[in-house]
This record gives C-alpha cells, structure tokens and sequence, in this order.
C-alpha cells in the first residue's frame, strides 16, 4: 500500500485540484492508512498542494546551485513581476509561487518548473518572456 501511495495521491490530485483535507481523507480510507499518515505523505512531497494553487504553479528551485547561480534574485523578480510573495496566489487565481528543493537539473540553474514543463538557464528577460507567452 505504501507503493501505492504517490501515485494515487497524484491522481487525486488531479480529479480534486489540490489534496484538501477531505481528499486526504478519502485517499487514507481507500489506501487503509490513517489520514495522519497520508497528511505526513503530502506535506513531505512538494509536488502535492494542501491548498488551492494557480492555474500556473511556479516553482523555483532554491538549492544550492540554483542558489550559487542566481536563484533568489529570480525569486525576487517573479515575486516583483507577480505581486505576491513566495506561497501566494495572484489575485486571478492564475499564478502560485514556490520555492522547492531540488528539481534535478543542476547544471542548467537557475531553473524553474511551471506546472510539468522546465525553464532552464534562467535570466529576468528569459523569465519575463515565459511569463508573458503564459498571460
């Protein structure tokens, strides 16, 4: 069962929007564990959301190389383009931003994930330009 456990929150996920804390309670019945243990799951994963995110989830990496390369200043940036602070959503439901450990691309940092999709090599004009192609 506890294999089973991502994926099935991942697709709760999906059909619910976010893992509220009746989804978490339906997944704890159908996966036979309790919801405290599904809670510990969900709020490990930063890939799993307790609470309603944007239609576009922005999630900069902050680790140490993103770091060394750049990554709080483009923090900084989205927080500025956006209006809202790391852990907001924008006023239209449209943009959430995060900050996430390590996103497994290193060696192309600073980067970003938005929704599935990469963003790597990030400067403020590249990240302008993705921004603006999302509006």
């Amino acid at each position: 069962k506890e294999a089973a456990m991502l994926p099935v929150l991942y697709l709760a996920q999906e059909e619910f929007g976010y893992l509220s804390p009746e989804a978490i309670e339906y997944v704890a019945r159908l996966m036979g564990q309790s919801p405290a243990q599904v809670t510990g799951v969900v709020s490990f994963y930063t890939m799993l959301n307790m609470k309603p995110i944007g239609r576009y989830h922005i999630q900069v990496c902050r680790t140490l190389p993103c770091a060394l390369r750049g990554a709080e200043k483009l923090t900084s940036f989205l927080e500025k383009v956006l209006g809202i602070e790391v852990g907001q959503t924008t006023e239209n439901g449209r943009f959430t931003l995060s900050e996430v450990e390590c996103l497994a691309s290193c060696g192309t940092a600073p980067m970003m994930q938005i929704n599935d999709d990469y963003y790597e090599s990030l400067t403020e004009e590249k990240t302008a330009e993705i921004l603006g192609s999302l509006k």
